[in-house]
C-alpha cells in the first residue's frame, strides 16, 4: 500500500494505492451502486447517516458528518454527493462522487475509486479524496492544527526524532492523509467482510487500530455501539 498527500491549487488531496484481496468481480458488485457506497462510507467514525435519492444529475448520496464522533447526529453537516459510475466492466471499475459545497467554506469534495485486475484473486485499487477551502476555512483549520490538532500526525515519514523514532507529517497534509486512510479502510472492510454490517464494522475498527498513532479515537465497544445505534434511526 502507498499513501501520499498533495496540495491542489485551492485545497488538499490524499491518494491511496493498494493491492486488495478481492477479484475484480467482487469489487464491481460491492462498489458499483450508490447503496453499496452508503454502506461503505458509514463505517467511517464521523459519518452518522447516509441516504440515496434521485436528483437532477442522477443518483445522490447525502452523507451526514459530525466533526467529532460523540456529537449527536442532529449536529451533523450534510454532504450531498452526486454518484457517477464511469465504468463498470470485468477489466475496469471507476466511480466518482462529487459534492460541490461543504461546511465552513469548504467545497468541491471529490472521491474517486478506480480498480483493475491484478490477478485472478486480487485487484489493484486507487482511492482519491480531495476538497478545496476558502480563506476562512483555511484560517480556521490552521487555528485547530495549532491547538487541539497539534499532536495529530499523518503517515508520511519526514525524518527522525532525537530518540530515533519516525517523525510523521503533521498539519493539513497529516489531516488529509488520516481521512483518506479512514475511507480506504472502509472500502477494504466493506469488500472483505460481507457477512453482515457488524462484521464490516469490526473489520474497519481492526484496520484503524493497526495505526494507533494516527487513527485511534475510541475503544471497539464504543464504536460498535455508536454504529449500531445509528443503524436503528
Amino acid at each position: 500500500m502507498l499513501l501520499k498527500s498533495s496540495e491542489t491549487s485551492d485545497g488538499l488531496k490524499g491518494d491511496v494505492y493498494a493491492i486488495v484481496d478481492q477479484p475484480m468481480g467482487a469489487l464491481v458488485t460491492l462498489l458499483g451502486t450508490p447503496t453499496q457506497w452508503c454502506e461503505t462510507m458509514l463505517l467511517h467514525i464521523n459519518n452518522r447517516k447516509c441516504t440515496v435519492a434521485s436528483g437532477p444529475s442522477g443518483a445522490e448520496i447525502t452523507l451526514s458528518v459530525v466533526r467529532k464522533y460523540d456529537q449527536p447526529v442532529d449536529k451533523a453537516f450534510q454532504l450531498p454527493f452526486v454518484f457517477n459510475l464511469i465504468d463498470k466492466t470485468a477489466q475496469h471499475l471507476e466511480v466518482r462522487l462529487a459534492a460541490n459545497s461543504g461546511p465552513l467554506g469548504t467545497s468541491n469534495y471529490r472521491i474517486v475509486v478506480e480498480a483493475v485486475p491484478a490477478d485472478a484473486s486480487h485487484s489493484f485499487l486507487h482511492f482519491s479524496y480531495s476538497y478545496e477551502e476558502n480563506f476562512l476555512a483555511h484560517t480556521a483549520m490552521q487555528a485547530y492544527l495549532a491547538t487541539f490538532g497539534r499532536s495529530k500526525v499523518g503517515f508520511t515519514v519526514i525524518g527522525q526524532t532525537p530518540e530515533g523514532t519516525p517523525e510523521y507529517v503533521g498539519g493539513t497534509h497529516g489531516l488529509v492523509e488520516r481521512n483518506a486512510m479512514r475511507y480506504f479502510l472502509a472500502l477494504d472492510a466493506h469488500v472483505n467482510a460481507t457477512k453482515d454490517p457488524e462484521s464490516a464494522r469490526n473489520a474497519w475498527f481492526s484496520g484503524t487500530e493497526k495505526y494507533p498513532r494516527q487513527l485511534h479515537e475510541i475503544d471497539r465497544a464504543t464504536y460498535l455501539e455508536l454504529k449500531a445505534n445509528d443503524a436503528q434511526h
